[in-house]
């Protein structure tokens, strides 16, 4: 039987804005507690990412207790610091990959402190709970509900998997830059591509899709710079339908809290 461990656990509460290592998390209906509830506008109601907006990259992310933090990296403005439930009553119907979906904004100092910090005008907005934005319909398996997130709840990726990508670096990337939320530990690269269930704890996961590569994998998490890596070397032995692939997208089934160190069983291979 293949030793597989869950090895790290992210949560980035804000979309495209630094994440946050635990040792573990809640799972939600819609993914981890607080992943991806939170997203930056502009004011258009049209999400704004590293894709357009590198600097993102330099906004880290705190949770204490029941507030956010967040703070630059390279010290450009004073950390800021506001209650995780401070939300108005003033709400918009913002735009991420073509779902609108009903946010509410967050207080004015927090979009003044983003706008000086990101060097554009833009605003922030929280997913509430009875924002429901379903699952791209062809992946869902039972309607599933999912945060500001890209298309899918989870991301994973293999320690191995990004291994075997370092050995074809000459400069070797962190696993920060392919922004997963959970990694795991044992067996042989991309082990991830053969599964089709598993269980963490009492959580059962399915593989629905690789997950595309964009040009946020090449941009560097502590200084917001840009190169050709590693979607340059990845797509010389990774692309799929024109696509770079890295990682596996998933749905699950209930809920449960995870922890570094549980055990990660596969249930159905491909």
């Amino acid at each position: 039987m293949l030793d597989y461990k869950l090895s790290e656990i992210s949560v980035y509460p804000v979309k495209s804005l630094g994440g946050i290592s635990l040792q573990s998390a809640a799972v939600t209906d819609r993914g981890l507690k607080y992943d991806r509830r939170w997203m930056v506008i502009d004011a258009d109601g049209m999400f704004l990412t590293q894709r357009t907006h590198p600097k993102m990259a330099l906004v880290k992310v705190r949770i204490e207790g029941d507030n956010l933090t967040f703070s630059h990296k390279h010290n450009f403005v004073q950390p800021i610091t506001f209650p995780i439930s401070q939300y108005t009553d003033q709400t918009k119907d913002v735009v991420v990959w073509g779902d609108s979906v009903k946010a509410s904004f967050v207080d004015k100092t927090v979009n003044d402190w983003l706008s000086t910090a990101l060097n554009v005008v833009c605003r922030i907005v929280f997913m509430p709970d009875e924002a429901h934005r379903l699952v791209d319909s062809k992946y869902s398996q039972k309607n599933e509900i999912v945060s500001f997130a890209d298309a899918l709840p989870f991301l994973i990726i293999g320690e191995e998997s990004l291994n075997d990508l370092n050995k074809r670096l000459v400069e070797k990337l962190p696993m920060n830059r392919f922004r997963p939320n959970l990694v795991f530990s044992g067996g042989a690269p991309f082990d991830e591509d053969r599964w089709k269930k598993f269980r963490v704890g009492d959580v059962i996961f399915s593989a629905v899709k690789p997950c595309a590569r964009c040009v946020i994998t090449t941009i560097n998490q502590v200084t917001a710079e840009k190169k050709d890596e590693p979607l340059k070397t990845l797509s010389a032995y990774r692309t799929q339908n024109n696509k770079v692939m890295f990682g596996q997208n998933l749905l699950h089934e209930g809920m449960g809290t995870i922890k570094t160190g549980d055990e990660l069983e596969v249930l159905e291979w491909k």
